[in-house]
């Protein structure tokens, strides 16, 4: 096959959760741009709705539902419309996350919080959406992890700033979803499905990243010495939702420039 089918997802329902979001925004135009039907859903339905007519004035194929995946009765809403009005789902990113912790100290009650949303809801669309996988004969499984999935915070990123109390929860969130996505590798491959990880660094918005953070950071990047940009992200997704990475499952592609190499 040649390169360039394997990486099309022309005839491929693609569905990316907070896909408004700064990285989700970047995930739903790269899969748009390789000719997939993309559907953006998250809870915001006015923002959503709005960014999948912008993309669409581009000529892209890019749709917009309301989803709260803390809530089964607005997942089970979802798989209800995917089906009916897209026929199913060949490709499901993982990327809607809630962020109610704040630092090490955070109240009990931020963390369940953020288990109710980032675990159990985590898991309940999962496995909702992996049955409209499992009807179309097999697709992918794309997890938005993160490098802090991989590895401990580096405080020294935070030196000179008042950004140095990282909340716990995020790590424990995201070194989960490397296993989740090796477990169902085993248990979903005889329905044809793969699932794997993109674990990002940071994505560049200096509009609310002070400086010193972005000189503290970026140094300590091989890869242009620069916080990853809009495009970044966008190739590796298309690869992991294509027939390009057919032989990969269960694997977390480390995306940071270089930084931990």
């Amino acid at each position: 096959m040649h390169v360039k089918e394997l990486l099309s997802l022309k005839g491929k329902v693609c569905l990316v959760t907070g896909g408004a979001g700064r990285y989700g925004q970047c995930i739903v135009e790269g899969l748009a741009e390789a000719d997939g039907t993309v559907v953006t859903a998250s809870r915001n339905p006015a923002t959503n709705a709005d960014l999948a007519e912008a993309f669409r004035g581009r000529g892209l194929d890019v749709h917009a539902l309301e989803v709260d995946q803390a809530d089964h009765r607005s997942v089970l809403a979802l798989k209800a419309a995917l089906a009916d009005r897209f026929g199913g789902l060949d490709v499901f990113v993982n990327n809607a996350v809630s962020r109610p912790m704040k630092g090490y100290r955070g109240d009990l009650a931020q963390f369940a919080e953020s288990m109710r949303v980032n675990a159990t809801g985590m898991w309940d669309i999962t496995r909702e959406m992996t049955d409209l996988i499992i009807a179309r004969g097999g697709g992918s499984i794309v997890h938005i992890s993160s490098m802090m999935g991989l590895f401990g915070p580096d405080l020294s990123n935070y030196e000179g700033t008042d950004m140095g109390d990282p909340a716990p929860d995020y790590f424990f969130h995201n070194a989960g979803l490397l296993n989740l996505a090796r477990y169902q590798a085993h248990v979903l491959a005889p329905h044809n499905i793969r699932a794997n990880c993109i674990c990002p660094g940071g994505l560049s918005a200096p509009e609310i990243q002070p400086p010193r953070f972005l000189q503290n950071y970026t140094r300590k990047v091989l890869c242009g010495k620069r916080m990853a940009n809009r495009d970044d992200i966008k190739g590796v997704v298309v690869f992991l939702a294509s027939q390009a990475s057919a032989y990969i499952t269960g694997e977390a592609i480390l995306m940071d420039g270089g930084m931990h190499c």
